[in-house]
């Protein structure tokens, strides 16, 4: 029997499907103006997810909308699952004609934010769906924000408890309500999106490339309008440019709302956002010194593709400005090292996280140091505030089931017949919500077009779980969650 009431949760997952309705007018708008008959398909989608989104709401609608933990966590499952069913419409009835296995795929890629893609023409496609699958992944960027700040610290999963305590506004500061600090950081979204798409433009790239790009790339996301992703455009600037806004949409939110309050040492102070520029330092100097010793790339062009390629998949980005596949051995071990760790919690970007890293570390050094003076008391922090078992705990848990996913998801794949390589790259890849992976198949220059649909339902449930934190989804398979 089930203990919770589902209403709540029914209303805001359909407020949030009327909006992504409302969202679908925008590319329609651009396909009527580029004369492509494609707004007809966009406008009929749109309408039929308003009129289920409203459906929705107004049937579930209530005067008070509290919420406990295990509507949570449903709540939360299901807004991913809903909103990629309703996004993957204009792209299963478009022009380009995916199959829904396919079509599902890209949306939950999109709104995952994960990036990777079953499009094999994205230099001939349709304005509309290029224009759509950057706004799914800015959608899903500040979704994942929102999450971050006002759900996952209330669930204590993977030590985000911490995350709230260290950086959640107080009941007595100038902004009380989370709705205000939401409105605020959603600001700081469009102006940081605004900015990027601006510095591309005057960096050289089209008015449209700019505003597609612009959004994915804060949402740090990774989808392009063309194939060949940033490298398309060849261009110093352009990828100086992406480097920057990536870099930016990898640090945690929150420190930008206490920025534009005043608190600017904020950015600079916070241990994770220290420990995530040290990484992208200590693995630019790695892959610059292997590329020039290797003869691969030198002088400024091997800095700046060396640094793109750290800050691309550190970031979880998965944009491309080279395709690194041919770069060795040496170089595929350093990237596959990076996509594991991810950018700061609060941010757009997946990954283990560096809040996590910096827990991981604080942990075993103390035992280190409990090893060799068993008498002493050695206190974990995080920057100076203490640490818990309950948070080292936490992050413990989440470190081994994110592994032990990884290696399930690998099996799988490979069980299902994709090659050791691409079985491997994909899991961390998608897990990671990353998008490419290593190797020729799902590379920087290829794709998963030639994923089965065994296979895409295993990417589908590796891009859910990697964006929600993993125990989000998994909680709901244990029986007692239903019975309370």
């Amino acid at each position: 029997m089930l203990l919770f009431d589902l209403r709540p949760i029914f209303m805001i997952i359909g407020l949030a499907t009327t909006t992504l309705g409302v969202a679908m007018l925008l590319p329609a708008f651009v396909d009527l103006y580029f004369d492509n008959p494609d707004w007809i398909v966009f406008v009929t989608s749109s309408m039929f997810t308003i009129f289920v989104g409203v459906a929705m709401w107004a049937s579930a609608r209530a005067p008070t909308v509290r919420f406990s933990l295990r509507q949570a966590f449903l709540l939360t499952a299901l807004t991913w699952v809903v909103l990629s069913a309703f996004a993957a419409l204009p792209l299963a009835f478009g022009e380009i004609g995916l199959s829904l296995d396919q079509a599902f795929f890209e949306a939950m890629s999109g709104l995952t934010t994960t990036g990777a893609t079953v499009m094999t023409n994205l230099d001939g496609a349709p304005p509309g769906i290029l224009i759509w699958r950057s706004i799914m992944q800015w959608i899903g960027g500040v979704g994942i924000i929102g999450i971050a700040i006002a759900v996952l610290p209330a669930l204590q999963i993977g030590g985000m408890q911490l995350f709230r305590t260290e950086s959640a506004e107080r009941s007595d500061k100038a902004f009380p309500r989370a709705g205000q600090t939401a409105g605020w950081i959603l600001g700081i979204y469009v102006m940081l999106t605004l900015a990027c798409a601006l510095a591309y433009s005057l960096a050289g790239m089209g008015t449209f490339d700019a505003i597609a790009h612009g959004m994915t790339t804060i949402a740090t996301g990774g989808f392009s309008t063309k194939n060949a992703s940033i490298g398309h455009f060849d261009s110093a600037a352009i990828e100086l440019v992406c480097i920057g806004f990536m870099i930016l949409g990898s640090l945690p939110f929150l420190l930008y709302f206490r920025a534009v309050r005043g608190n600017w040492r904020a950015l600079i102070d916070d241990p994770q956002v220290r420990l995530f520029l040290a990484i992208i330092l200590l693995f630019w100097l790695i892959g610059f010194t292997n590329a020039a010793l290797t003869g691969i790339a030198e002088g400024a062009e091997g800095l700046r593709l060396t640094l793109f390629n750290t800050v691309t998949l550190l970031s979880t980005s998965g944009f491309a400005a080279v395709d690194y596949t041919y770069w060795g051995a040496f170089n595929d071990m350093i990237l596959f090292l990076l996509c594991f760790l991810g950018g700061c919690t609060g941010s757009t970007a997946g990954g283990l996280k560096m809040l996590r890293l910096h827990v991981v570390w604080a942990a075993l050094t103390q035992h280190s140091k409990r090893i060799a003076y068993p008498s002493s008391v050695f206190p974990m922090r995080y920057g100076t505030q203490p640490l818990g078992d309950d948070v080292a705990s936490a992050v413990l848990s989440f470190f081994f089931v994110y592994f032990a996913g990884f290696f399930a998801v690998a099996m799988a794949f490979d069980i299902l017949g994709t090659t050791e390589v691409s079985a491997l790259s994909a899991s961390v890849a998608l897990f990671g919500n990353i998008g490419p992976g290593l190797g020729p198949e799902i590379g920087p220059a290829g794709n998963y077009s030639s994923f089965t649909s065994p296979e895409l339902w295993l990417a589908y449930f590796a891009m859910l779980l990697g964006r929600l934190e993993l125990f989000t989804v998994l909680v709901l398979f244990h029986p007692r969650f239903w019975r309370g």
